[in-house]
C-alpha cells in the first residue's frame, strides 16, 4: 500500500479537528498539505448535539445540520468545504500505531502516512462497565454515547422500545442530558449513581438539590448513593434488569451508561512527556516532541489564570486549543510570536427547559442567591466561589446573553469580595457593578 506524505497531520475528526481545519484555512494552506485522519465515517461535527436535538422525538438534528463550526455561531463545513480548501479528509480509518520518531502513522489496513507536524485531537473514549468486568455488561441494549453510531443506536434503541423503561447509569453530564432527554421521548426513567448529588465534581449540594428536584417534578426517578453491579438479560440477549449493590433490581428495557472517559493517548505512550492523565503541552500546544502538537481532551496544558497545569474535558477548550496550536504553528513558520493561551474555563448543560453556564473555578466558599426552587415556573439562580477573599467562579442557571457574559467577566477578573453576606443579597447585581 502507498505512502502518502503531508504537511500537517490531523489526527481525530472530532470538535478540535474540524476548528483546526478552519484555522489552517484562514492562512496560506496549499492543495494537498492538510489531512485529517479520522475513525468516523463523517467529517467532524459538534458532538455535543448528540445527546441533546440528535434524541428529540420531533425535529431531531440530523447531518448535515451540526457539523463544525455551527457550534459557536460560524460556518457549517460540509464535506464539500473541505474538498474546495484542498484537505483531505481520511475517513473510517483507525490508527493503530504511531511513530514520531519517524513520522509515521499506521492504519489499521496497513496504509502508512508520513507528516511534517502532527496535531494530536484523538479526544476521550467512553469508560465501559465491561472493562471492570460488571457481570452482564455485554447485553444488549446497554448503550454508551461518544460518536454518532452510538446516537444512531440508541435511537433505533428508543424506537424498538417505546414508551419503556430506561436506567440511566451515573449522574455527570451524560446522565443529566441522557434522562432528561428519555423522560422527553416518554420513557418511565431512573437515573442511578454512588455520589451523594449529581454533578458532585462541579455542583455544590444546593445546586444539586434544585436539579435533583426539578427532574423528580418532570417524573425521572433518582436513585443516589449506590452502585450497579450487574445486569440481568432475556434469551435474546436483551437487557431486562439492573442489579444494584444494595440489593435492589430495577427494570431495564434500555440501559445508557455514562461514568466518565479516558482520554485517547495509548498510541503515544512512551514518546512523549505526560502528566496529569494527558499528553503535556506548552501554552501554545506543542508538545516534548518538536512538531508534534495535541489539543482538546488529550492535552494537559498551563492554564495561565491559575498559574497551573490542568487538562480540560470540554468542547469549548477542544475549539479554542486547536485554534491557538494552528496560530502558532503558521506563526512559527512566519517567524512570529502569538501570545499564550489564556483560557477561562467554561462548561454548559442544556436539558428540558434548563440551561446554565459556569465560568472560572469551582474552589472555596461557595455563596447561592436568586430563585432555586424546583417547582419554580422560571427558575434563575446562581452560586459564586470565594476563595481568600477573591471571587473565582460563577454559575448561573437561566441567565440571559448578557448576563452570562457579566459571570464570565467576574470569574476572569477575580474582585475582592469583602462580605459573603453582602454579596448572597447583591447576586447576579454584583456582576453588573464590575
Amino acid at each position: 500500500m502507498a505512502e502518502k506524505h503531508f504537511k500537517y497531520v490531523i489526527l481525530g475528526g472530532g470538535v478540535a479537528a474540524g476548528y483546526a481545519a478552519r484555522e489552517f484555512a484562514k492562512h496560506s494552506l496549499n492543495p494537498g498539505e492538510l489531512a485529517i485522519i479520522s475513525k468516523e465515517a463523517v467529517a467532524p461535527y459538534e458532538r455535543p448535539a448528540l445527546s441533546k436535538a440528535y434524541l428529540f422525538p420531533q425535529g431531531a438534528a440530523r447531518l448535515p445540520g451540526f457539523h463544525v463550526c455551527v457550534g459557536s455561531g460560524g460556518e457549517r463545513l460540509l464535506p464539500e468545504w473541505y474538498l474546495e480548501k484542498g484537505i483531505e479528509l481520511i475517513l473510517s480509518t483507525e490508527i493503530v500505531k504511531a511513530d514520531l520518531a519517524s513520522k509515521t502513522l499506521t492504519s489499521a489496513a496497513g496504509a502508512t502516512f508520513t507528516f511534517d507536524i502532527l496535531i494530536i485531537a484523538t479526544g476521550s473514549t467512553v469508560i465501559n462497565l465491561s472493562d471492570f468486568g460488571t457481570p452482564g455488561a455485554d447485553a444488549n441494549n446497554i448503550l454508551y454515547l461518544r460518536e454518532i453510531d452510538d446516537a444512531d443506536k440508541l435511537v433505533a434503541a428508543i424506537q424498538a422500545k417505546k414508551n419503556g423503561k430506561a436506567v440511566i447509569v451515573g449522574g455527570g453530564y451524560i446522565g443529566l442530558e441522557l434522562s432528561a432527554v428519555m423522560k422527553i421521548n416518554n420513557f418511565d426513567v431512573t437515573m442511578v449513581y454512588p455520589e451523594p448529588w449529581c454533578m458532585p465534581r462541579l455542583f455544590t449540594p444546593d445546586i444539586a438539590a434544585f436539579y435533583e428536584g426539578y427532574y423528580a417534578n418532570k417524573g425521572v426517578k433518582i436513585d443516589k448513593g449506590t452502585l450497579v453491579v450487574g445486569f440481568d438479560s432475556d434469551t435474546n440477549g436483551d437487557v431486562t434488569s439492573v442489579k444494584l449493590k444494595d440489593g435492589r433490581v430495577l427494570d431495564a428495557d434500555i440501559v445508557i451508561v455514562g461514568v466518565g472517559g479516558r482520554p485517547l493517548t495509548k498510541l503515544f505512550k512512551g514518546q512523549v512527556e505526560e502528566e496529569k492523565g494527558g499528553i503535556k503541552t506548552d501554552a501554545f500546544f506543542q508538545t516534548s516532541v518538536a512538531g508534534v502538537y495535541a489539543v482538546g481532551d488529550v492535552a494537559t496544558f498551563p492554564l495561565k489564570l491559575y498559574n497551573e497545569t490542568r487538562r480540560v474535558e470540554h468542547v469549548d477548550h477542544a475549539r479554542k486549543s486547536a485554534e491557538q496550536a494552528v496560530k502558532a504553528i503558521k506563526a512559527s513558520e512566519e517567524g512570529k510570536v502569538i501570545d499564550e493561551y489564556d483560557y477561562l474555563p467554561y462548561f454548559y448543560s442544556r436539558s428540558f427547559d434548563l440551561s446554565w453556564q459556569f465560568y472560572g473555578d469551582n474552589v472555596g466558599e461557595t455563596v447561592i442567591f436568586g430563585d432555586n426552587d424546583p417547582a419554580s415556573s422560571k427558575p434563575k439562580f446562581g452560586s459564586y466561589w470565594i476563595k481568600e477573599g477573591k471571587l473565582l467562579g460563577a454559575f448561573l442557571e437561566g441567565g440571559s446573553p448578557e448576563e452570562t457574559k457579566a459571570i464570565a467577566e467576574l470569574a476572569r477578573l477575580q474582585p475582592a469580595v469583602p462580605d459573603l453576606e453582602q454579596l448572597a443579597k447583591e447576586g447576579l447585581s454584583f456582576a453588573s457593578k464590575i
